[in-house]
């Protein structure tokens, strides 16, 4: 991910000032493509892409047309990808939302003491929301800079102001991202509670005034009693929400019938966001547990009915301390949704609870509960939702391991990008699990350009290929130099690829352009996108994405593909977070395992390093020793008076002495060359998806 400068460069809102895109030449993603590839398909298979890839890059063929046409909509849009990208990857996937598409972020885990304490910390975490809502809209929050290639270059802020704007809306065929970007509208004032799968009005703003924490903390306290009355219980409504997106789409059409369900559908719509008070879950907390728990709420049984997925930011807190945020992915990338939620828990560290000192509103107005009318249809479609989240659920295999052997300062020391470092050993972990390469998703962020969201940094490279298989193949044959030097290729390979995708140069996106613009000039679409290999080139069975954070808490996600990874990853100075999700549906996945897999290749990696550097250090000082005999030698040469032997011995003593770093000052020199290294090299890619 990108490595931020907060300090405000200059007053840019959104996509303002920045550059355009770049379109790449045909050619060279032809060319790329092929490389990408070649290693992952049989002969029979590339050869037969090969062809195709010649035949629609041909002059005069349908390849030069396609791409004349991008360059027309590249001046005609700000973002000549973004449309195509945002259905492609979220708005045209019919996929339930928990685990496939939404990520979460898990929080620290807290300790109440009492039921209060949860409501007091949901108090002061929504302070911090409107605190930051309010930065949002005076365009107060400074403007994100890269560091590392094109240091200081402003990023797209675009995703920030649709955080507690935007609602994605289903469709039988696409969804909708609908952002409230009228002025005509009024601003949002209100958050939806959710409590016992009832959802609650809380006007954040009365009278024109916010309310101050202890104001919102008696709010909260009126909800949770209205919530336990059960003569007033509704049915779970949020859980068709969870559901698949084209059966979404047709039980709210079926609410939308009802009045009384069009406002509520309304309110929830234009809320800010959502603050999910979920009962505890039972004993255990483990990490995996708690990523579990945000992912999907534990299933219609616990808390998987206390969420609207369709907004981008629902923050969960448990009365058993399980607290994180669930957010839905469309609007923005994993970057904003760290900043966001790094600002709040700092914010509730660094600022005390004011649930004293302030003033009250004297007369707070009840919040108020949704209604909904339930037709023995809409009762069915429950059911249904409810039984497709229990599935979701049986199905998710996720382990969070926190690897404390080494973290990114290691990996610094050793000249690396500690970003670059990682994807090696996930395809390392891969390939010991399974025995082959296979295509990878990395997310890169393009946010130096107007409305840049991502593109993908294919890991899966030969020179990856290569060093795995020298680790994994059991012979002797192979030396540690040569595995290091392997290793080195691997990392350059995929730093290569990196600097070309932040800089708008890397094939998936061109390839998606080319596909789309087809569609849209109503041509056959092209072979080269009907290919077995195109296919498989889009099957992202590892889907990785570094998450990194200045905060003790981690990001989770499901995988792509039936029989996928996800791998997220957030690297600290001294200990690596990893937290992995399979299907246990597919036969061939396990996330245990590969974490085994992971952890095995990272300790092997790290002896490498070591046994390299040794023997670095060994010939390093043989070579200062000779060196200093032939410095000594070459002085007594270049003397002009005539020495005795006896003379020579003397002057040995006193002769200038070849200075030996000592190894503190050579680790010292090395780890200040590779702190803006690592940040050239590696941190400038985004979060998945």
């Amino acid at each position: 991910m990108p490595v931020l400068d907060r300090e405000p460069p200059k007053a840019l809102a959104g996509s303002e000032g920045l550059a355009k895109l770049p379109l790449p030449a045909l050619k060279d993603t032809l060319d790329m493509y092929l490389r990408c590839m070649k290693h992952l398909l049989t002969e029979e298979q590339f050869n037969k892409t090969q062809h195709l890839v010649k035949e629609f890059g041909a002059p005069g063929g349908v390849g030069e047309l396609l791409q004349s046409k991008l360059v027309e909509r590249r001046e005609s849009k700000a973002n000549w990808v973004y449309d195509y990208w945002l259905n492609d990857m979220y708005l045209n996937n019919r996929l339930a939302l928990p685990i496939n598409s939404s990520p979460a972020m898990v929080f620290p885990q807290q300790s109440f003491r009492a039921s209060i304490d949860s409501l007091r910390f949901a108090a002061h975490l929504i302070s911090g929301i409107l605190e930051y809502k309010t930065l949002l809209d005076t365009r107060a929050l400074p403007v994100d800079c890269a560091r590392g290639q094109l240091a200081g270059t402003p990023l797209c802020m675009d995703q920030y102001y649709r955080l507690f704007t935007s609602y994605r809306l289903p469709g039988p065929e696409r969804d909708t991202l609908v952002a409230q970007e009228s002025s005509v509208m009024p601003e949002p004032e209100h958050i939806i509670v959710a409590c016992k799968n009832q959802f609650f009005v809380l006007d954040v703003v009365i009278n024109f005034r916010r309310l101050n924490e202890r104001d919102l903390l008696t709010q909260l306290e009126k909800i949770v009693k209205m919530a336990d009355n059960e003569e007033e219980l509704l049915p779970p409504i949020g859980l068709l929400t969870s559901d698949g997106r084209t059966e979404w789409a047709e039980s709210r059409s079926v609410l939308m019938r009802e009045s009384t369900n069009r406002d509520s559908l309304d309110m929830i719509e234009r809320c800010l966001c959502l603050v999910c008070l979920d009962d505890a879950s039972g004993p255990e907390l483990s990490d995996s547990a708690r990523a579990m728990l945000m992912l999907h709420g534990g299933g219609p049984a616990k808390n998987g009915g206390n969420r609207w997925y369709d907004k981008p930011m629902q923050f969960v807190v448990g009365a058993d301390g399980c607290c994180g945020v669930v957010c839905e992915h469309s609007p923005f990338e994993g970057i904003v949704l760290v900043q966001c939620t790094e600002y709040l828990l700092k914010y509730m560290i660094g600022s005390p609870s004011k649930l004293v000192r302030a003033a009250s509103v004297s007369e707070l107005p009840a919040p108020r509960r949704l209604r909904w009318k339930c037709t023995p249809e809409i009762h069915k479609c429950l059911a249904s939702s409810a039984d497709t989240l229990k599935r979701l659920v049986r199905n998710l295999d996720i382990n969070v391991h926190k690897f404390y052997e080494y973290g990114k300062e290691f990996i610094k020391k050793q000249k690396m990008s500690p970003d670059a470092y990682i994807q090696v050993a996930l395809q390392l972990a891969y390939y010991r699990c399974h025995g082959r390469p296979v295509s990878t998703y990395e997310s890169a962020s393009i946010r130096r350009f107007q409305q840049g969201r991502v593109d993908n940094i294919r890991s899966a490279t030969p020179e990856a290929l290569a060093f795995v298989k020298a680790m994994t193949d059991g012979k002797l044959s192979t030396s540690d130099k040569e595995k290091m030097e392997l290793l080195q290729g691997a990392i350059n390979a995929q730093t290569k690829y990196m600097i070309l995708a932040i800089t708008g140069l890397a094939i998936d996106n061109h390839l998606l352009g080319l596909r789309e613009i087809a569609h849209e000039l109503k041509i056959e679409k092209p072979e080269i996108f009907n290919d077995e290999g195109y296919l498989i080139s889009n099957q992202f069975v590892l889907s990785t994405s570094q998450v990194p954070t200045t905060v003790e808490m981690f990001c989770c996600y499901g995988p792509v593909v039936p029989n996928g990874y996800g791998a997220c990853y957030n690297p600290q100075s001294e200990h690596i977070i990893f937290s992995v999700s399979s299907f246990h549906e597919s036969s061939q996945t396990c996330s245990a395992e590969f974490v085994k897999c992971l952890v095995q290749g990272l300790l092997h990696m790290r002896d490498l390093c070591n046994n390299c550097n040794s023997s670095s250090k060994m010939t390093e000082r043989k070579q200062c020793q000779t060196l200093e005999t032939h410095t000594q030698t070459e002085t007594n040469w270049q003397n002009k008076k005539p020495q005795r032997p006896s003379d020579l011995t003397k002057n040995q003593q006193t002769l200038p002495q070849v200075v030996v770093k000592t190894e503190d000052q050579t680790r010292a020199e090395a780890q200040t060359q590779t702190s803006s290294q690592g940040e050239a090299q590696g941190l400038e890619n985004g979060s998945k998806r």
